[in-house]
């Protein structure tokens, strides 16, 4: 699969490891591949065509890193237990420092495996590209990928306005313009 993969899409990957590095992450996860993608030409010039901003879909990562990575299904299932998880955090936060649950540096290892929500995202991203018999994955790609598989990384971008049907339209008129 690998070897589909353009010069923006292994930059993704390359990005989302070392993302995943420098935050003492012990496995690659959906969120490292988001702000990774992000960060590439191509998935930046499709943002920009939906008018959204790659800092903004880097900044809500963030964000939700802070919140220990819960998705808005996890928020809305513990609302429904009367639990804030904003006053969690909070909490949380104010008596052992910000940040917290965001994890810690780890020692390095080798490698850092994927997990596998960041697995998922890879395989859907080839089924994309071959769905529009596109011969590559692209970054664009495996952003949409990350729009389409539920979980946190799908909650960043839907709560942005991304919405894959949406990316699949940008996707068309590049393809046709190209």
């Amino acid at each position: 699969m690998f070897e589909r993969f353009t010069k923006g899409a292994r930059e993704a990957v390359s990005g989302a490891v070392a993302e995943a590095e420098s935050t003492g992450a012990h496995r690659v996860d959906a969120l490292h591949l988001l702000t990774a993608v992000a960060g590439t030409a191509d998935a930046a010039a499709v943002l920009r065509a939906l008018d959204i901003s790659g800092a903004a879909v880097s900044d809500r990562v963030e964000e939700l890193r802070r919140q220990g990575g819960l998705s808005d299904v996890d928020r809305h299932a513990l609302s429904e237990l009367g639990i804030d998880v904003d006053t969690v955090v909070a909490r949380v936060e104010h008596e052992h420092g910000q940040g917290v649950l965001a994890g810690h540096p780890r020692r390095r290892r080798w490698h850092t495996p994927f997990a596998g929500d960041a697995k998922r995202v890879l395989e859907a991203s080839l089924h994309e590209a071959l769905e529009i018999r596109e011969k590559h994955i692209g970054a664009e790609h495996v952003l949409l990928a990350l729009a389409t598989v539920p979980g946190p990384a799908a909650d960043v971008l839907v709560a942005a306005g991304v919405q894959p049907r949406r990316l699949h339209a940008v996707l068309r008129q590049r393809r046709q313009a190209a």
